[in-house]
């Protein structure tokens, strides 16, 4: 369940899915580019330094970005 410290997060993620959704179905931003950008979200999170605590965070993030990019997430959708 999440705690109201966690909605700030769950927010900008939706934005962010919808502002990248809109951009690749308006073509601003082809998928490949997209999904370049979610590499790179992941990387800055995989790299980050700090206290152990916040390592263990960033490495969260960074596993749950890239299970977004591996899932077939909204933006990579299946073909048909």
């Amino acid at each position: 369940m999440l705690s109201e410290k966690d909605f700030p997060g769950v927010a900008a993620l939706s934005i962010c899915e919808a502002l990248l959704l809109a951009m690749n179905d308006n073509k601003v931003l082809p998928e490949h580019e997209i999904v370049g950008i979610l590499r790179d979200a992941a990387k800055t999170h995989e790299n980050a330094a700090g206290t152990d605590n916040e390592i263990e965070a960033h490495l969260a993030v960074a596993a749950l970005i890239n299970r977004i990019i591996a899932g077939g997430n909204s933006v990579r959708r299946p073909p048909g």
